[in-house]
């Protein structure tokens, strides 16, 4: 099977993988991309949560939609995550590594279990996959890696330095592997949102109001960003049309950093 898209400017016939797709941006991301007519595999860590979702999105869907429940910060998970794409649709021609979630607090108030929790959630997640899926885009001449970074790595925002470690070790991952993997037909780039309005933040919003509030108060536009924002430029850069876009980190931030 073809991993190359669609030339009408859609995703039939086009294997997508997303993972941390149970929620928020994740889920958003999945359901754009089944509306653009991509099959999905859709992978979190939550099973509850990612059955129920599809089990939501199977009604409109139908069986274009699969799950798989693992831990992707390590190899073996990312590995049986490959070849559930590879038994239901074929080798996947879209990643899409939104895996992450940090334990956002003062520097001297991480211990090393958050620490290494929020490097693991985030940056190795995105490691381990982007290994296992290059192999079959490279056999293919064509692929797109397609990173959930963060705009906080730009702008410091506060209480945020061990997740800005996280992420912006995912800008930088972004970069290389879009310079070393450009001849293969293969683009590489990130999409790093500012404050969203998910679930989590409405969980900040309750436990830390002042800091939803510091977070809110970076953007010029003056409101988080709604999931379908953070989502649509995602399914811009896995279309064909994006050929031309590689190595870049795209912020959909509300201004919150400019340039």
């Amino acid at each position: 099977m073809s991993l190359k898209a669609d030339p009408r400017g859609n995703l039939e016939n086009q294997t997508a993988v997303v993972t941390g797709g149970a929620h928020g941006i994740g889920l958003g991301i999945v359901e754009t991309l089944l509306g653009l007519g991509a099959n999905v595999v859709a992978s979190d860590i939550n099973e509850e949560a990612l059955t129920s979702a599809a089990d939501r999105l199977r009604s409109d869907f139908g069986d274009r939609i699969v799950i798989h429940v693992g831990d992707l910060s390590q190899e073996q998970g990312a590995i049986a995550l490959r070849q559930a794409a590879l038994d239901r649709f074929g080798p996947a021609g879209i990643l899409v590594n939104c895996a992450g979630g940090g334990v956002i607090l003062p520097f001297l108030k991480q211990t090393p279990e958050t620490l290494k929790a929020t490097i693991d959630r985030n940056l190795w997640t995105t490691i381990w996959c982007s290994r296992v899926f290059l192999p079959d885009m490279i056999a293919a001449g064509y692929g797109r890696i397609i990173n959930i970074g963060a705009d906080s790595v730009r702008n410091g925002l506060a209480d945020h330095a061990a997740y800005n470690a996280a992420k912006g070790g995912m800008h930088g991952l972004t970069t290389g592997l879009a310079r070393e993997f450009a001849p293969n037909g293969i683009t590489v780039n990130t999409v790093a949102p500012c404050v969203v309005n998910t679930d989590a933040f409405v969980r900040v919003q309750k436990a830390d109001p002042d800091l939803a509030q510091r977070c809110v108060d970076v953007v010029p536009v003056g409101r988080p960003g709604e999931i379908s924002e953070v989502a649509s430029m995602v399914g811009y850069l896995a279309l064909r049309e994006a050929a031309f876009v590689t190595g870049q980190v795209i912020s959909v931030n509300g201004g919150s950093t400019m340039l």
